[in-house]
């Protein structure tokens, strides 16, 4: 949980940092190849220590190549169409999709788990509510194409390392980025061009977001939704948006409405924490009763 939280407050930033200095001034695809490139850089040294078979690395690969490979090329490109808060505001189906995709892959049904996702949903909701732009159909169906990806890759990578939550480590996660870089340089080669001009600040912010924001921020939510329950995985989707609005107000004065702000980020919290007591009520029952289905600490 802890992971999950602290990738929030860093990809709180991440939001900003595109609408604000990137969208409109360098190509979104170069955007996607760079930052994949510098994520691939960093965990390049696990790369080659990697013990793990072949089929599981190719498994991984294709789920960087889903997760963040094809997620990025529609989220850079949905800042051509939207403001921040409205890029925002159509992630809130991504509770839903993960929800849907993870009792999909179990081919099972759990209520309480999609419950509070959709709990979720509402309280981010109560803190975007507003008319947007006149792209914001276009840019509607370009987000969710991106949230379809990113939840597809998260549920697909925790259903993968089911049982070995606590054996996450770089060298079983550097091939995730192999398959993100070979997505974004062809996606870049066939659409994409090399920027004729990249200010000293847009290139701070690329190194920013493919170092921190990428390799160490996909690896620590990947590593932390393995080791909690679908719904809090689902719901903590959320909680970038209060967090990435609250960026926005204060480095770059942004208005927000507080009240809508704090009421939906009370919602999205409850959520969090009302499925995490079911999910452990629920492993505290199956314990006494000896016939639970877990994954590392936690149950489905």
């Amino acid at each position: 949980m802890l992971q999950l939280i602290i990738v929030t407050l860093i990809w709180a930033f991440s939001f900003s940092l595109i609408g604000e200095f990137l969208a409109g001034n360098v190509d979104s695809y170069f955007s996607a190849w760079s930052r994949m490139a510098l994520a691939l850089v960093v965990f390049s040294p696990w790369l080659f220590k990697s013990k793990e078979a072949l089929a599981y690395r190719a498994k991984v690969a294709v789920i960087g190549a889903i997760q963040l490979g094809v997620m990025y090329l529609f989220y850079f490109k949905s800042f051509e169409y939207l403001a921040v808060p409205e890029v925002l505001l159509f992630t809130i189906f991504t509770p839903i999709y993960v929800a849907l995709f993870a009792e999909a892959l179990e081919r099972r049904f759990n209520a309480h788990h999609l419950f509070w996702a959709m709990v979720s949903v509402i309280g981010a909701y109560v803190i975007r509510q507003h008319d947007v732009s006149s792209d914001a159909l276009i840019g509607f169906f370009i987000v969710q194409g991106a949230n379809l990806c990113f939840a597809a890759g998260q549920v697909a990578y925790r259903h993968l390392n089911q049982g070995r939550a606590k054996l996450i480590e770089p060298t079983r996660f550097a091939d995730f980025f192999v398959g993100a870089f070979v997505i974004s340089t062809i996606a870049w080669l066939l659409f994409g061009s090399l920027p004729s001009r990249v200010s000293p600040l847009n290139i701070a912010i690329l190194i920013w977001l493919g170092v921190v924001a990428s390799g160490i921020g996909y690896f620590l939510w990947n590593a932390g939704g393995s080791k909690v329950s679908t719904g809090t995985l689902a719901a903590m989707n959320n909680a970038l948006i209060p967090a990435g609005l609250v960026v926005n107000l204060i480095f770059w004065n942004k208005p927000i409405d507080l009240i809508t702000t704090s009421v939906g980020g009370a919602i999205i919290i409850f959520a969090v924490v009302m499925d995490q007591r079911q999910s452990n009520k629920q492993l505290q029952d199956c314990h006494k009763q000896n016939h639970c289905h877990s994954r590392g600490n936690h149950i489905e």
